[in-house]
């Protein structure tokens, strides 16, 4: 016969000690482990409703267990237990708190959500955010984000993304751009950012799915996979025009490098698919350039991948979309940048470094939409040799690499912030008094107290003080963000 006890509890505070002590417990067996997590798991339960009123205080539920001798001392089993839970719980209540659990656990250590992909967690994710949707809009969105940061740092295993093992069906897509659509006079959430970034790690993981072969123990031929975002937006985009809006309102204000580069490469897809060339209002894609000028003209020097990414987009942009038909948009201010990308002498020259030849061969690619040269008025053959826009190549020094091939590059962190143009020259000016200070004798401190250290990983550097820095400056990169091209 179970033991199980009893409480009484008088006001708040009793029941944020009961809890330390519930989670202070000394377990020497799996059972005793059991028993203490049970007990956890219980008592919040029976006393939600009165103390615990927000998602703050399921938050703080989740550390006293995260922060406690019992998950000190027992990681691996207490996470894998939590994990089963999540597989056989069907409360709402008890589900926040699981998915708070996993997902505070997972963001500071990714073999939580490794883990979770090898038990086959995505397809449970799929059907409680179908589920309970209905049972509070905390509970929802923080499925939505659980989902997201799983999928964001690893591959998927096909066979969950397949329709005959998951409810990953259209419906469920469908379903997606529908909540988009529902909510889009919702002041507190103009971007549903959720459910955005849901649909754009879908999308990446159909692409690298489509195009990285399969692992060598599944040697079986089998149907490939029909990226449903793309399908949807083929066949349904008429109806979910909100969805398009958001993304580009979020790129025009989202720095996040890893999110930049999902939301280029569904665009990319967009703008290379026939049936979703004309998916966007106009005056959006007018938008969209705007963007795409000013984050271009904006980006770190060192920020060679994100840029070429962008210039990647450009172009199908440009040359399949309504912007090819008159009047036509931006024409000189995207001359003008094109040829500060490729220039060696004179106006521009320098503001973007040295000229790669990835740079060179996406420009030129760029140059060479009809209506940008169509429009140059008053220039000849000869005016126009050697200007600004000329990309002289010779055969062969090009990358070969597409956008499809670059998804599949298993480099790049998410959490990496891009910074602009003013921030890297922030940190050089930091820099340059951390040098003056240790000269000084302050032990490689700078100005402000703080040691700074170059973040990595290919992009903008970032100077971060020692006792800010994050997991996402000092660890390895996500497997889906674009890497830097040779």
């Amino acid at each position: 016969m179970e033991f199980e006890v009893s409480y009484q509890l008088d006001n708040e505070q009793q029941f944020w000690d009961e809890l330390d002590d519930i989670v202070s417990a000394e377990c020497q067996t799996h059972g005793l482990i059991d028993d203490a997590l049970r007990s956890y798991l219980t008592f919040i339960n029976n006393f939600r409703g009165e103390y615990l009123h927000t998602e703050y205080d399921i938050a703080r539920c989740a550390f006293k267990l995260l922060e406690s001798t019992l998950f000190s001392a027992h990681k691996d089993y207490v996470r894998r237990q939590i994990v089963f839970s999540l597989l056989e719980e069907d409360s709402a209540d008890a589900l926040h708190l699981i998915i708070a659990l996993l997902l505070f656990d997972g963001r500071d250590n990714e073999a939580t959500f490794e883990l979770m992909n090898e038990e086959g967690i995505f397809p449970r994710l799929v059907e409680l955010i179908q589920e309970k949707k209905d049972d509070g809009a905390g509970l929802h969105r923080m499925l939505l984000e659980l989902l997201y940061e799983m999928s964001r740092i690893q591959r998927l295993r096909t066979q969950d993304l397949r329709s005959h093992t998951v409810l990953l069906e259209d419906e469920f897509i469908q379903y997606l751009f529908r909540v988009i659509e529902g909510l889009s006079d919702d002041v507190n959430d103009p971007y549903h950012y959720p459910t955005i970034r849901v649909l754009l790690i879908l999308n990446e993981q159909y692409m690298v799915s489509t195009h990285d072969p399969q692992p060598p123990q599944q040697p079986q031929k089998t149907d490939p996979l029909t990226n449903k975002v793309i399908k949807l937006l083929s066949t349904h985009g008429s109806s979910f025009k909100t969805f398009g809006e958001n993304l580009i309102l979020l790129l025009n204000r989202e720095s996040e490098t890893s999110l930049q580069l999902l939301i280029l490469k569904l665009l990319y897809l967009l703008f290379t698919t026939p049936p979703t060339y004309e998916y966007f209002y106009t005056n959006d894609l007018r938008v969209l350039v705007d963007v795409m000028i000013r984050n271009l003209l904006d980006l770190p020097l060192s920020a060679n991948a994100l840029r070429h990414t962008y210039l990647r987009v450009l172009y199908p942009l440009l040359a399949h979309t309504q912007l090819k038909h008159p009047p036509h948009y931006k024409t000189e201010e995207l001359r003008r940048l094109l040829g500060m990308m490729t220039a060696t002498t004179g106006p521009g020259y320098g503001h973007f470094g040295a000229v790669d030849e990835t740079t060179k061969r996406l420009v030129g690619r760029c140059v060479k939409v009809r209506w940008l040269r169509d429009d140059e008025d008053g220039e000849g053959k000869e005016g126009r040799k050697g200007s600004l826009l000329e990309v002289e190549m010779k055969e062969g020094m090009a990358s070969s690499l597409s956008v499809v091939e670059v998804t599949t590059t298993r480099k790049g962190r998410p959490g990496v912030v891009t910074g602009s143009r003013e921030e890297e020259g922030a940190g050089k000016d930091k820099e340059q008094r951390m040098t003056m200070s240790r000269d000084d004798g302050d032990n490689g401190r700078g100005c402000d107290g703080h040691a700074y250290h170059d973040a990595g990983g290919g992009e903008a550097v970032t100077v971060v003080p020692t006792s800010t820095a994050t997991a996402d400056t000092l660890q390895g990169k996500s497997p889906f963000e674009v890497e830097g091209e040779a």
